[in-house]
């Protein structure tokens, strides 16, 4: 059995390198008909136009935006709703509350999106006032929405996962219950809680039909949550079926996946760096 686990390891880790490798062999090629430097400084996406540009800061720039405006709404929600679950609601409460928020994570992408285009981009559009509610802030709130089951189960883990000793030390010293989450429970916790966050930014950065659908993909720097943005994930996904095979075009499509690889590969490696922390 552990030579069969060891295996499986080891396969996992070839194909992720074969992964990546094709990724960069692939996209390294645009750097024949793009400056490295502009290709990740410039804000000129214009991939068809009669001279075509492939500068990627604004794809850069609106993943970015749009990933950390979810982490801003759904990691406070997340966190406080693990909080309430493992230390404040009741047993019943909590058997009924915890599945209807995993039940989130099993709603389809797309589905979410649709909800966004449809009901919520017309609802931003009429209270702000602007032309269209497809912006950074619509993408935004629905990423936030699809966060909160990663966040929440793993913050709930950890803080399941204190010393119940914590708490009786805290509370016979005269802490009261909210005094012992705040400054024992949540301290102690907090390399889980972490991990959740991180786990959560790598959920929202690489996810594509709720930006491709909610957030304009207009390919500008934004200037604020009411701007629309275009996120590296949707341009992807909107251009390679179209795209000419060997095209620079499809070179610098291939380059932004390698972005994309390495963003996600360096926030699961924060990740583990917790892990083994939160281990030791």
């Amino acid at each position: 059995m552990g030579r069969l686990t060891h295996i499986v390891a080891y396969t996992s880790i070839v194909v992720i390198a074969l992964i990546f490798l094709f990724l960069f062999i692939e996209g390294y090629r645009i750097f024949g008909y793009e400056n490295p430097i502009h290709l990740f400084t410039g804000t000129d996406w214009q991939p068809t136009s009669e001279n075509p540009r492939y500068e990627m800061l604004t794809l850069i720039v609106g993943s970015l935006f749009v990933t950390i405006g979810a982490m801003a709404i759904g990691v406070p929600l997340a966190v406080g709703c693990a909080i309430y679950l493992s230390e404040i609601a009741p047993p019943w409460l909590g058997e009924v509350l915890k599945p209807a928020i995993e039940i989130i994570a099993g709603i389809p992408s797309v589905v979410i999106g649709f909800f966004a285009l449809v009901v919520l981009a017309p609802v931003i559009s009429q209270v702000f006032q602007i032309p269209s509610g497809l912006t950074a802030l619509n993408g935004a709130l629905m990423l936030a929405v699809m966060i909160i089951p990663t966040v929440e189960t793993i913050s709930e883990d950890a803080l399941r996962s204190v010393p119940k000793g914590y708490r009786d030390a805290s509370l016979a010293m005269g802490a009261t219950e909210w005094e012992t989450i705040r400054h024992v429970v949540v301290p102690s916790a907090m390399p889980g809680i972490g991990v959740g966050v991180l786990l959560g930014f790598g959920r929202a950065i690489g996810e594509t039909m709720v930006v491709l659908m909610a957030t304009g993909n207009a390919a500008m720097i934004p200037t604020g949550f009411l701007d629309p943005v275009r996120t590296m994930t949707g341009t992807i996904a909107a251009e390679m079926g179209e795209v000419a095979r060997g095209s620079p075009h499809y070179f610098a499509l291939f380059m932004i996946g390698c972005v994309l690889f390495i963003i996600s590969f360096g926030v699961n490696l924060a990740a583990n760096h917790l892990i083994r922390r939160e281990e030791r």
